[in-house]
This record gives structure tokens, C-alpha cells and sequence, in this order.
């Protein structure tokens, strides 16, 4: 795993560094959005309805609209100006037992790992809230956004399950139970009964995503087929030589070409093949005359 923020809880004059971790994963298959006539992949571009040119991410601005229809446009500078929790710090408000946390609120989980060679605060901490059965409600800044959470022991390791804001959960009112009448007695006692029927522990690995593993299985036989709904990737184009690489091979090859030339006009020109054995006897020649003189030199002395 990979650390996405670094920090420390403040546990009253405790601070407790910590490296926070993604938790969960999804394991969906993903897919893109293709051409269904050539299979071509579709991509988006980001125009301007005003100059319809294309913008690039860099000059993106965000913009408010208000329900009269007036645009405010806010840049990077003044959102720098808002009110945040600080940024490496992540402090405990309260420490409330978790029962009174409805589950509906709880939004994304977090790993804590200990960010100190001497990890007892984190130990401490960790410890204190498995025995007093209690979860801290902290608050932290993350993606440039301040967030209420719940902090947690699993395992022995501490979990940041980030909550929405409870205005975030949306009330549930349904004219369609206005009025309903209660289930009678026997009917309950009915229903309870299979209740007790099916009760076992819950045990999370007996659960599998059978759409994903299917799905997975379909994609898989596809490939191994070959069928027509499979599109092979393009055989990759050679490597282009740069032109002073290509300059060089074309001297070379020039050269290997004259030099052949050379070669053949050496073996097919008479005149120059007698010339060639002329040098020989010329040296030899030379050498017979040389031979007489040095002896009559030695016969003189």
C-alpha cells in the first residue's frame, strides 16, 4: 500500500504521527467507451462554450451558479483563503460510543499506521479506545477538504471511517407508508420464526461477487477464442533511425559499393593485371643486381 497523508492525532498534549492508507479497493472491471462501427476509442474534449476552443486544465477555473442565475468564478487563491482544519493534524473532539453512530453516515475507511520509531502513543491510544468501547470523532483536511470522522481500533490497528455531514442524508418520506396498518400478532411471530431459521454469524468470506467472477470469465473465453468481438493490438511500427544515423549507413553503404567497383574493375582489366605481376619481377630484378655488388666489395677486401 501507498501513503496518501501524513499527520498526527492530538490526543489532548498526546500527538500520535500517523501515515494514512486507502483501506478498501475496488475490483470492478473497468471498460471505455468504444466506436461500435470500427471500434474506435472515444475521447472528450474539454471546449469552451463562448470561443470553442479546446482548454487545457490549467486555465480551469471553477464557477458557482446561483438558483437566479448569477456566476461566480473562483480561482485557486481564494479558496486558499477558507477556513480548514490544519492540514497535518487531525484532531479528537469527543469520544462517543460507536452504537450511537448510524451506519448511514459512514462514508470511506482509512488505514492509520504509526509514523514514529517509538509507536507507544499510537499503542496507547489504540488500547484506550478498545477498552472504553469508544470511537473519537476527529476532524482532518484531505484533498483540500475538511471532513468529519470516526476514529476506530480493528485488529489492533487504528481506522479513520470518514462520516458525511448530516445534512449530507437525505430524510426518507414516503406518502406510501402513510397509514399502513401494523402486521398482527401471528404474523410477526411468523416472520421471527424464520428469522431464527436463517441466523448464523456473519462471516464475510462466504460471499462472492458472482457478476464480476462471471463477467471476468466471459472476457477471458473471448480472448482465448478469438472471437469476432476481440481486436488484437497493432503489431508495433520499427523504430525510426534518426538522420545523422541514416546519413551514416548511406556513406557506408557508397563506400562498400566503390570498393566493390575497385575490386572488379582490378579482376577484369587485362592491362592491369599485367601490371600487377610486372611489380614482382621488377623487385626481383632489382634485388639479382644488388646481390654482385656487395660480393666483389667482400672479394676486394
Amino acid at each position: 500500500m501507498r501513503s496518501i497523508w501524513k499527520g498526527s492525532i492530538a490526543f489532548g498534549l498526546v500527538n500520535v504521527p500517523v501515515k494514512v492508507y486507502t483501506a478498501t479497493e475496488d475490483h470492478d472491471i473497468r471498460f471505455h467507451q468504444v466506436h461500435a462501427k470500427d471500434g474506435g476509442r472515444i475521447k472528450y474534449d474539454r471546449v469552451c462554450t463562448v470561443c470553442g476552443q479546446s482548454v487545457q486544465y490549467a486555465d480551469i477555473d471553477k464557477a458557482y451558479e446561483s438558483s437566479e442565475g448569477d456566476q461566480v468564478i473562483l480561482t485557486d487563491e481564494d479558496f486558499a483563503k477558507l477556513p480548514v482544519a490544519e492540514k497535518h493534524e487531525i484532531p479528537v473532539l469527543q469520544f462517543v460510543p460507536a452504537e450511537q453512530i448510524d451506519p448511514i453516515l459512514f462514508d470511506r475507511s482509512y488505514y492509520l499506521e504509526p509514523d514514529s520509531t517509538t509507536p507507544k502513543a499510537y499503542v496507547l491510544l489504540a488500547k484506550t479506545l478498545e477498552q472504553t468501547e469508544r470511537v473519537a470523532l476527529v476532524n482532518f483536511t484531505l484533498r483540500q477538504k475538511t471532513r468529519l470522522a470516526a476514529l476506530r481500533v480493528r485488529d489492533g490497528v487504528l481506522v479513520l471511517q470518514t462520516l458525511l455531514w448530516p445534512d449530507e442524508v437525505r430524510a426518507a418520506d414516503f406518502e406510501s407508508l402513510d397509514g399502513v396498518a401494523e402486521p398482527r400478532k401471528q404474523e410477526l411471530s411468523m416472520a421471527e420464526t424464520l428469522v431464527d431459521s436463517m441466523s448464523d454469524d456473519f462471516d464475510p468470506s462466504l460471499y462472492t461477487d458472482d457478476y464480476q467472477i462471471e463477467l471476468k470469465r466471459m472476457l477471458d473465453e473471448a480472448i482465448a477464442s478469438g472471437s469476432s468481438k476481440v481486436t488484437r493490438p497493432a503489431e508495433p511500427a520499427p523504430a525510426e533511425m534518426d538522420a545523422e544515423v541514416v546519413d551514416l549507413v548511406a556513406a557506408l553503404q557508397r563506400s562498400l559499393e566503390a570498393s566493390g567497383r575497385r575490386g572488379a574493375a582490378t579482376k577484369s582489366d587485362p592491362a592491369a593485371k599485367a601490371t600487377a605481376k610486372k611489380q614482382p619481377a621488377a623487385k626481383a630484378a632489382k634485388k639479382a643486381t644488388k646481390k654482385p655488388a656487395k660480393q666483389s666489395a667482400r672479394k676486394g677486401a
